[in-house]
């Protein structure tokens, strides 16, 4: 059966030791009026002034982990806000992010074609869809870019599993589930994948 094609970013799903992941994440700042969304489910890294900014394709620098949602005070109405994506040039001195920024959590994406179990312990990059993300929902549209398997060790993810959700777990058609941890990570450095 074909898989389903709806990306949705990075998806925490468990830790590398098999526990469940517990929902962990720490706050990070996010810089007033910032010109790029930040999606639930997306990557980012550490930027200049202790905030985080979205990591985009290509990029080769050590991320921080997998955003999930910020909260911040409404520039127009001054309330209290807590929203599942970053939406680009807020104008709020205090917005925080949760990030979930442990190594060792494991994380599900989707693959943006066919995904065969011979490329698994390989490195790969992101690629970003158009739009890169949905406002109404919050998440975000990254998948991992099956053309950029390699063993180099600055790529951002690993792949280690073909997911075990019926929908998406067809190797033969586009759009595999993958079961994915960070490869080039701030806490962690990169490791060469296998061939």
């Amino acid at each position: 059966m074909a898989n389903k094609d709806a990306p949705f970013g990075m998806r925490p799903i468990r830790m590398v030791s098999g526990e469940p992941f517990s929902g962990g994440s720490n706050r990070y700042r996010i810089t007033a009026n910032y010109d790029t969304n930040i999606f639930m489910g997306d990557i980012v890294e550490v930027a200049t002034a202790g905030t985080i900014t979205r990591v985009a394709a290509s990029n080769t620098d050590p991320v921080l982990g997998v955003f999930l949602g910020c909260f911040y005070s409404d520039p127009t109405t001054s309330k209290p806000t807590y929203s599942n994506y970053y939406p680009a040039d807020t104008n709020a001195s205090d917005i925080i992010a949760n990030v979930v920024d442990d190594p060792n959590v494991m994380f599900e994406m989707q693959a943006d074609a066919i995904f065969p179990v011979a490329d698994l312990f390989g490195n790969f990059d992101i690629v970003d869809n158009s739009p890169v993300g949905d406002t109404n929902s919050g998440w975000s549209r990254m998948e991992l870019d099956v053309t950029t398997g390699a063993t180099t060790s600055n790529l951002p993810i690993k792949a280690m599993d073909i997911s075990q959700d019926p929908a998406n777990s067809d190797v033969a058609t586009a759009n595999t589930n993958v079961v994915v941890v960070f490869n080039n990570h701030l806490y962690s450095g990169g490791t060469a994948g296998l061939a």
